[in-house]
């Protein structure tokens, strides 16, 4: 729609006054779809959907999550089936390419020439694909916070329902076609749930950040991820959440965890150590975010100001 209302060939090309983008709603947004669903559901569906409305209202969720998945994406006669797939036909010339691409991502291939080696490539002509996908936003360049583009530069499915659907539907597309889905629905698909809501929930918190929490104890600039390496234990590490500051030293460091089991001091300890780590701030601001809730140590340490605990009743004005 971009290339065709305002590109070079468009009449209109030269003559707008101003754009506006519409953009996915947010996690907390569209739980006027399904107020029914508890948090954790609520959750879920932004999972799947990504906040798309027209996702969402196909999804068709009642009561029962689970039920939905199974009627409307793990089912070949569902509009959501081949979904993926229909929008790559009607927008790209070659499919196939970026399905083998988004695939490749999808089982573990992340830095620009792992792809074109699993796809059979040239790293020139993989990168003009890259860049498509890019421009379509189902795909994702993620640098560390602070560290400029390049060797460590990764790819993410950044769409929520391209990232789903290549994980779960296109790899029982056979048991789907079979009938045998019932079968191996809780035995070998739900199950993964959890894991596969991890990055789910560290989007989740990120927005909370930018957009949600009601006493910010800095101003943020940029917020993402940053990995790199421990010297001094030779281990690589990962820190969820790094909040950049728009003035100053001050930087914000976060941990998500979307575990039913309560998150204990040692996790605010690790928080500690990888800040050290990461050496840019003068102080730093702690959060850790947790499904499963906060023992009573961490608490604690919470009411005397060490770090600020987010559950997800928080994380949705509970």
């Amino acid at each position: 729609m971009e290339n065709q209302v305002l590109g070079y060939e468009s009449p209109l090309y030269g003559r707008r006054t101003a754009q506006y983008k519409i953009q996915a709603m947010t996690y907390k947004e569209i739980i006027v779809f399904n107020p029914q669903l508890s948090l954790e559901e609520q959750a879920m569906v932004y999972g799947v959907t990504g906040g798309i409305p027209h996702y969402i209202n196909k999804l068709d969720v009642e009561d029962n999550i689970d039920e939905a998945l199974r009627n409307n994406l793990f089912d070949a006669s569902s509009y959501l089936f081949e979904e993926p797939d229909n929008l790559l036909k009607q927008e790209l010339r070659e499919p196939a390419i970026y399905n083998s691409i988004i695939s490749a991502i999808a089982s573990g291939a992340s830095r620009a020439n792992e792809i074109a080696t699993k796809v059979g490539l040239e790293s020139g002509a993989c990168s003009k694909y890259l860049k498509v996908l890019l421009d379509l936003e189902i795909l994702k360049k993620e640098t560390p916070v602070m560290e400029k583009q390049g060797k460590k530069t990764i790819y993410v499915i950044e769409d929520n329902f391209f990232r789903f659907w290549y994980r779960f539907v296109l790899k029982n597309i056979s048991a789907v076609n079979s009938g045998r889905i019932k079968q191996i629905y809780d035995r070998a698909i739900r199950i993964d749930y959890p894991q596969y809501m991890g990055l789910i929930f560290e989007k989740m918190c990120r927005d909370y950040l930018l957009r949600y929490e009601p006493d910010p104890e800095i101003l943020i600039k940029d917020i993402g991820q940053w990995w790199g390496t421990d010297r001094k234990k030779r281990k690589e590490i990962q820190i969820d959440i790094v909040g950049v500051p728009a003035e100053g030293k001050e930087y914000l460091i976060g941990s998500c965890k979307y575990k039913n089991e309560t998150t204990c001091m040692d996790e605010l300890e690790l928080l500690r150590e990888y800040a050290a780590v990461f050496g840019h701030g003068q102080k730093y601001h702690y959060y850790i975010f947790s499904k499963g809730g906060f023992t009573e140590a961490l608490k604690e340490a919470g009411r005397q100001g060490e770090v600020r605990l987010v559950t997800l009743e928080d994380m949705y004005g509970g």
